[in-house]
């Protein structure tokens, strides 16, 4: 029987239990058959393997008299060979259980392959909400990192290597069944990491804070989210060894991931997914980047759309403090973005899924306007 401190929970207006506990990675094992799981497909990335974290799993797995098979090849951005890849190692295999294990892109990736074993076909099948007609395994995530959320969300987000399309996959069968919150495996993070993660996690608040489809469910999730980031980022990107720095980073990201089920984004990482397809920007510079100035650009409408977090001439220069303290790119031209790119970058971004949900309506001429501010 597990102990009450590695009982999943739930929380009020997510269907993803938690586990939230030091050292619960290495009780992976039986926290997986207690939920029935006997053939576990471990879903990783090298990066992971290094840090000993994977060994720690697999070593868990086994003592509690499991069998695994690990796929341990996902690259940053997980594309649909990724996921290829994974579904053809894990089908000989048959597992009946999936545990992600990483960053956002390991448990991404695992949800595709979940996609594509036990539905078919490929990812661009399942772009979109709700395209899965079968049922899928149990998932397991398992962050390692303070940034994404993917543990609280139904979507996979993978990249078509021709079109160089981030493709939002969404389905409530792809939801995690459990997310394991162990603080201790984001201490492993290197510190350009924690920032770039971090800074995401922040936009992830802020965004699901303005967001047209945003509820009361998510405005709380919003708000917890963003108390706890904004308090915590610079101190974890400073490298202060404090646990309860880590437990507000982990958290906060989760809870924004929550925020995300709930409400979706916005136009910073509208803005934000052409310039890591065109430049290969870190997903977390690019929108931490873009971020004040879509804040900025949102708060020339009528009313405040970040009420909930502050004024947003406030919020704007919090960001932008964040942003300094961490070292992170100000200026599009530090990555190489010309001016003449922008137009091409405008029209891509207006494409992107979450600029329909961004509170100002924007189109390919108000997101030139944005780049052109940020350039």
């Amino acid at each position: 029987m597990l102990s009450p401190s590695l009982t999943p929970t739930s929380l009020p207006g997510s269907d993803v239990r938690v586990i939230y506990a030091p050292a619960a990675l290495e009780h992976i094992g039986q926290i997986a058959k207690s939920e029935g799981a006997s053939r576990i497909l471990l879903v990783s990335d090298p990066g992971i393997v290094e840090s000993g974290h994977v060994e720690t799993a697999l070593r868990s797995i086994y003592q509690a008299g499991l069998v695994a098979r690990l796929f341990d090849q996902v690259g940053e951005n997980p594309t649909t060979i990724h996921v290829g890849n994974g579904v053809f190692a894990a089908r000989p295999f048959n597992p009946d259980f999936i545990i992600g294990l990483g960053g956002g892109s390991s448990m991404d990736c695992a949800k595709g392959i979940n996609f594509l074993l036990t539905n078919g076909g490929r990812m661009q099948d399942y772009q979109g909400i709700g395209k899965a007609t079968q049922p899928m395994l149990p998932l397991i995530a398992i962050p390692t990192t303070t940034g994404t959320g993917s543990e609280a969300q139904s979507f996979a987000l993978i990249s078509d290597p021709e079109t160089h399309q981030k493709m939002a996959c969404g389905d409530k069968k792809a939801l995690p069944r459990i997310a394991v919150l162990d603080p201790d495996l984001t201490a492993t993070q290197p510190p350009k990491v924690t920032a770039a993660t971090g800074i995401d996690a922040v936009a992830h608040a802020v965004e699901t804070a303005g967001s047209k489809k945003r509820t009361d469910i998510s405005r709380g999730f919003s708000r917890e989210a963003w108390q706890l980031l904004s308090t915590s980022y610079i101190a974890a990107v400073k490298g202060d060894p404090s646990p309860d720095i880590r437990r507000n980073m982990l958290l906060g990201a989760h809870l924004a991931g929550a925020a995300i089920e709930n409400a979706m984004l916005g136009a910073a990482h509208a803005c934000a997914n052409p310039l890591t397809a065109k430049f290969g920007t870190v997903h977390g510079l690019a929108v931490g980047l873009m971020l004040p100035h879509v804040i900025r650009f949102n708060a020339e409408s009528n009313g405040n759309p970040y009420a909930d977090l502050l004024p947003a001439a406030d919020l704007a220069s919090k960001v932008d403090a964040l942003l300094t303290a961490a070292g992170l790119p100000r200026r599009l031209r530090e990555l190489g973005v010309k001016e003449s790119d922008l137009p091409d970058l405008a029209t891509m971004a207006a494409t992107q899924w979450t600029a329909g949900f961004n509170p100002r309506q924007v189109q390919a001429r108000e997101i030139l306007t944005i780049y052109t501010q940020a350039l």
